[in-house]
């Protein structure tokens, strides 16, 4: 069982993504409403994939992915960014930091999971 962490403030959103990845087999999801209480998770179990928003109010998405990418514990993660921010520059600077893939809101759900399925080589 993949276990993913999901990171969104937007509780319909994040209910959309978690609901999209528990359709698929071999998947389990953990929720954190921002990215402060992603930060808090993390260390507690071992993650097999971070899929998080940019836009939050605390910490954003972006300084979650150059946290998790520059630990020696977490930079193994691999990361899905899901945002509205869908410029070509918003999405070279995710990808820059080391998100595995980014996909645009608002997203099909077959998108996000054969995206999922790439990322976490199933």
């Amino acid at each position: 069982m993949k276990r993913v962490l999901v990171v969104d403030d937007s509780s319909t959103t994040r209910a959309l993504i978690v609901a999209t990845i528990e359709e698929m087999d071999g998947f389990e999801t953990i929720e954190a409403p921002n990215g402060f209480e992603a930060l808090k998770r993390i260390p507690q179990q071992p993650l097999d994939l971070i899929v998080t928003d940019i836009n939050m109010p605390d910490i954003n998405g972006l300084e979650i992915v150059h946290f998790v990418k520059h630990h020696p514990d977490y930079r193994s993660i691999p990361m899905i960014i899901v945002s509205t921010e869908g410029s070509d520059e918003d999405v070279k600077r995710g990808l820059d930091l080391g998100a595995a893939a980014y996909v645009k809101k608002p997203f099909e759900p077959e998108q996000l999971k054969s995206t999922i399925r790439r990322v976490a080589n199933v």
